[in-house]
């Protein structure tokens, strides 16, 4: 009887301890040119300034653990009501494009942004999207789940003309949209709280706000929900079949990924205190 269930046992055994190692072929994806033209206009600053970088880099497959930047395009943003163009060059050979020339976009001006690469033409047009000021922001008493949360709690007064879309920057690669269907054209005031793992106290954090259009809040919602909120920035890790409002003009099947934006933004810094 003994023999009859050693048997068992042993096969048993050299199963468990059998592996097979199997290589997974993960297609290799043809780069596409990835454009971040989010341009920020201050305009609560005295005097007003402007942020007017623009990135370019290739997307890489999935398992790349860095993307290539672009330095040998020709880049340039032409003001469509005076024709102004205004040229960008890639200074430190980093993907990031810069202008010399004095810019800060207007209210009420169209402004087209072209980039041409490999010999292929890609547009996109943008206006700059009115926003409103910040009133204050202070730090709250409230936690949430684990009890170690740290509230923010921001005010600002909505502009009841029109329908307002805002994303938030909290510092830290934390971003939140939000748009005004509940509280058009009233003071409003809401928290948003800070993980344990988000940030060490005491510290200090700057928050930003900008306006957006109805579009780009779509957009940017769908890439932190593909990307999240540990992606680096919105545009660190940006999926590959979501499309922003930049076409190749040139060859429509070569798309390119990003977004042309110009908001209306403001900043407040806040010292943070362990509670």
């Amino acid at each position: 009887m003994k023999n009859i269930h050693i048997i068992p046992i042993l096969l048993l055994f050299a199963l468990c301890n059998c592996e097979k190692v199997v290589d997974v072929e993960v297609p290799s994806i043809e780069p596409k040119l990835v454009i971040d033209a989010s341009f920020e206009v201050f305009f609560d600053e005295n005097p007003v300034s402007a942020k007017t970088d623009i990135k370019l880099k290739l997307s890489a497959d999935y398992f790349e653990e860095t993307t290539p930047v672009v330095t040998d395009a020709s880049v340039f943003i032409t003001d469509l009501s005076s024709r102004t163009i205004f040229n960008y060059e890639d200074l430190n050979a980093d993907g990031t494009y810069t202008t010399s020339q004095s810019f800060i976009p207007l209210e009420n001006n169209n402004y087209e942004l072209t980039v041409i690469y490999n010999n292929e033409i890609y547009k996109a047009t943008s206006k700059r999207i009115k926003s409103t000021p910040l009133t204050r922001i202070e730090q709250g008493n409230q936690t949430l789940f684990s009890g170690e949360e740290t509230e923010i709690k921001l005010y600002f007064s909505d502009d009841g003309t029109v329908d307002n879309y805002y994303i938030f920057d909290f510092s830290n690669s934390l971003y939140l949209a939000l748009e005004d269907r509940f509280f058009n054209g009233a003071e409003y005031s809401f928290s948003n709280f800070y993980q344990e793992d988000d940030i060490e106290l005491p510290a200090t954090v700057t928050i930003k706000m900008s306006g957006v259009s109805k579009e780009y809040y779509t957009y940017f919602n769908i890439l932190i929900d593909q990307s999240g909120q540990d992606a680096g920035g919105p545009f660190e890790s940006v999926p590959s079949s979501l499309l922003g409002n930049i076409i190749n003009t040139t060859n429509e099947d070569n798309f390119p990924l990003g977004y042309f934006q110009i908001s209306e933004s403001d900043t407040f810094t806040i010292d943070l205190e362990q509670r």
